[in-house]
């Protein structure tokens, strides 16, 4: 397994662009890598994109962006398409996602992958590379009721300490009232596969992604 570092233009700030279909996707699938990447970068610009969710958990969402990317340069971008039904409305995915294009050049996308069991996570997954072509695109994964997590497989991991995985997990239950109560929103689930993942790249804790096209240089 071979360690490799973010590349910034001397000058520049790491910019993120993090896209999720839910509130709360951004934050189970790549809390982790947030909170590490707000922490060690100062002058990190993150543009926060949501395509679907009601004003409750839209107003969730906005509290979380500000916790896990505390202290960055934030812009918040939320957006009320029908939950569960976003290949439906293709057209205004990809047109959400060219206009946010056209304003927006990221180092790095986390976003969900392509593979994803549900419909609104693949559709984001499959048009993210056809707008965005030369940027990093990392595929987070979400666990849930479908069990698709073979079908994605992982190649990049962002190893977490003990004290970060928790932190994590912390953020997600304050952030995210609404979702207690949940049969797979606890920290077994959460805990449980961050540690499955650090397994796999011997590491205590870690998240991990797909990513379907890299360049290597010298």
């Amino acid at each position: 397994m071979l360690p490799l570092h973010l590349a910034i233009p001397p000058g520049e700030n790491l910019s993120i662009l993090a896209v999720g279909a839910h509130p709360d996707d951004i934050e189970i699938g790549a809390g982790g890598l947030a909170l590490s990447l707000a922490d060690s970068h100062p002058g990190l610009r993150v543009r926060y994109v949501l395509l679907t969710g009601s004003t409750e958990r839209q107003d969730e969402a906005r509290q979380a962006a500000r916790s896990f990317f505390a202290g960055a340069d934030l812009t918040v971008s939320l957006h009320s398409l029908p939950e569960g039904r976003l290949p439906a409305v293709w057209d205004q995915v990809k047109d959400i996602l060219t206009e946010t294009a056209r304003s927006c050049v990221p180092n790095l996308i986390i976003a969900p992958h392509e593979h994803d069991a549900h419909q609104d996570h693949r559709t984001i997954g499959e048009i993210i590379p056809t707008v965005f072509r030369d940027q990093i695109h990392l595929g987070y994964e979400v666990p849930k009721w479908d069990g698709d997590l073979g079908r994605g497989r992982p190649s990049v991991y962002w190893p977490l300490s003990p004290d970060a995985a928790r932190r994590k997990v912390e953020l997600l239950h304050k952030s995210y009232p609404s979702q207690r109560g949940r049969d797979w929103w606890d920290d077994e689930v959460f805990l449980g596969l961050a540690r499955l993942r650090g397994m796999e790249c011997r590491a205590p804790y870690a998240e991990a992604f797909t990513c379907s096209k890299l360049i290597l240089s010298s």
